[in-house]
């Protein structure tokens, strides 16, 4: 191998980054925990005996609000994490 064949693949080694900053990537993962917690508050509500049908614990403004409002602001963040350029200095 010759030194030029060396440099080279340091500088191509050098020139791949990722395509997302780390402060994108807090970002996205700050969205995915808001739409794991919107699932979370969205699962229950069940009961023990097929017979007896609880409205009050399935229709509660828990899981028909909240929930899918969380996990709707979590895809915007998602998106605007993955769009978003920081601004250079």
């Amino acid at each position: 191998m010759n030194k030029q064949a060396v440099g080279t693949n340091k500088e191509q080694v050098q020139e791949q980054r990722f395509a997302v900053s780390r402060k994108n990537v807090v970002w996205i993962l700050a969205g995915f925990g808001l739409m794991i917690l919107g699932y979370i508050l969205m699962i229950g509500g069940g009961t023990k005996d097929p017979n007896v049908f609880t409205g009050e614990a399935m229709f509660s403004f828990r899981r028909i609000v909240l929930a899918p409002v969380l996990i709707f602001i979590g895809f915007v963040f998602e998106v605007w994490a993955i769009m978003h350029i920081a601004k250079s200095k």
